[in-house]
C-alpha cells in the first residue's frame, strides 16, 4: 500500500512506539496495555494516509479531493465554487483538476474551526492558481479542526498533469475549486467525489 508523502512526522513516532511496546509486551504482558492501543492507532494512521493509484476521469475539470460536495455556489465574478468536505476516513491526498502550470501558491494563516462549518472560510489555507487550457483555475486547501497541516508537493512554475498529486491535508478538511465563468457544474450537494476521477463540469 502506497502512503502519502509528508506523513512521516506523524506516523513514524507512533509506529516506533507500537513496535517497541509490542516487543516489551512479549516479555511482560503488562506492556500490552500500551501496545494494543498504539498498534490500533498505527493501523488507523496507515489507513488515513493511504494514497491509492487513480485512473484519471474523462471530464475537463476533475475533483481535487475525495469527499462529499458540501456546496456549489455562484461567485460574484461569474465563477462557481465547488466545495468538497473531506472526512477523516477519506484519502487526504489532493490532485490537480486540470493539466497546467502552477502560477502561485499562497499560504494564508487563519483559524481551525470544523471544515463543514460556514466559518471555515477564515481557516488556515493554501491557495493555488493554475494556468490551464480553461484559463486561471483557483484551488484552495482548507485546514479543519483536526487537520492543521497542509503539505504542498509542488512549487511555483511546476508543470502539472491532470489528476497529478499536488499536496496533502492531514485528516479531515475541505478543498474548494473555482470553475471558470461559462463552465457549468455537473455535481450537486451531497454527491461523493473521488480525487482525479469524478468530473465537476458538464464538458
Amino acid at each position: 500500500m502506497r502512503l502519502a508523502r509528508g506523513v512521516s512526522p506523524w506516523l513514524a513516532p507512533v509506529a516506533t512506539a507500537a513496535a517497541a511496546t509490542s516487543v516489551l509486551a512479549a516479555r511482560d504482558r503488562r506492556w500490552a496495555l500500551a501496545a494494543a492501543p498504539l498498534a490500533a492507532l498505527t493501523g488507523g494512521m496507515l489507513w488515513f494516509f493511504r494514497d491509492p493509484e487513480r485512473v484519471p476521469g474523462t471530464a475537463r475539470v476533475l475533483a481535487p479531493a475525495d469527499g462529499v460536495v458540501q456546496s456549489v455556489d455562484p461567485w460574484p465574478d461569474g465563477r462557481t465554487r465547488v466545495a468538497i468536505f473531506m472526512s477523516p476516513l477519506d484519502v487526504h491526498v489532493n490532485r490537480a483538476p486540470l493539466a497546467g502550470t502552477v502560477t502561485s501558491i499562497e499560504h494564508i494563516p487563519g483559524g481551525f474551526v470544523p471544515a463543514f462549518n460556514k466559518d471555515s472560510d477564515t481557516n488556515e489555507r493554501v491557495v493555488w492558481h493554475f494556468d490551464t487550457a480553461l484559463g486561471d483555475i483557483e484551488l484552495v486547501q482548507i485546514a479543519g479542526a483536526v487537520a492543521r497541516r497542509i503539505v504542498p508537493y509542488l512549487t511555483v512554475g511546476a508543470k502539472v498533469a491532470r489528476a497529478e498529486r499536488i499536496g496533502l491535508i492531514r485528516l479531515g478538511s475541505r478543498v474548494d475549486v473555482y470553475l471558470p465563468e461559462g463552465i457549468a457544474p455537473s455535481v450537486t450537494v451531497g454527491e461523493k467525489t473521488v480525487a482525479g476521477v469524478t468530473g465537476l463540469d458538464h464538458g
